[in-house]
């Protein structure tokens, strides 16, 4: 399996069209990270860009990620990428929450490209 992550400064980025770049880790069956690979983001606007088609094409079907647009969230959803939004922290910290089945989509996306942070919601 294949998890990107929106990234800047190995945070995971606010934004995910305008972060500095894409962290997409590799799991084996067994849940445990076999690989780690940084992917430079386009610029611009990630439901503009190609880069749902690029992270499919490397076999990326999850992406964890701060807030996006309802564009974005369909183009990655069409390129049979589930994605998790509301989600902030430390990348890693994020995957490993995500792996453990800790995370789950805050439903909420942003309407505007305006400011604001979430927490990923927690599964009990």
């Amino acid at each position: 399996m294949k998890i990107a992550v929106p990234t800047k400064m190995d945070s995971i980025d606010d934004h995910f069209g305008h972060c500095e770049y894409y962290t997409v880790f590799e799991t084996d069956n067994n849940r445990v990270v076999i690989g780690r690979e940084r992917v430079d983001s386009p610029q611009g606007c990630g439901c503009k860009s190609e880069i749902a088609s690029l992270l499919a094409k490397m076999g990326v079907t999850v992406m964890i990620a701060g807030n996006m647009g309802n564009g974005a969230l369909s183009k990655l959803n069409a390129s049979g990428i589930e994605v998790i939004r509301g989600c902030s922290g430390g990348v890693e910290e994020a995957l490993y929450r995500y792996l453990n089945g800790d995370l789950s989509d805050s439903g909420a996306g942003c309407s505007s490209h305006g400011e604001g942070g979430h927490t990923c919601s927690h599964n009990h």
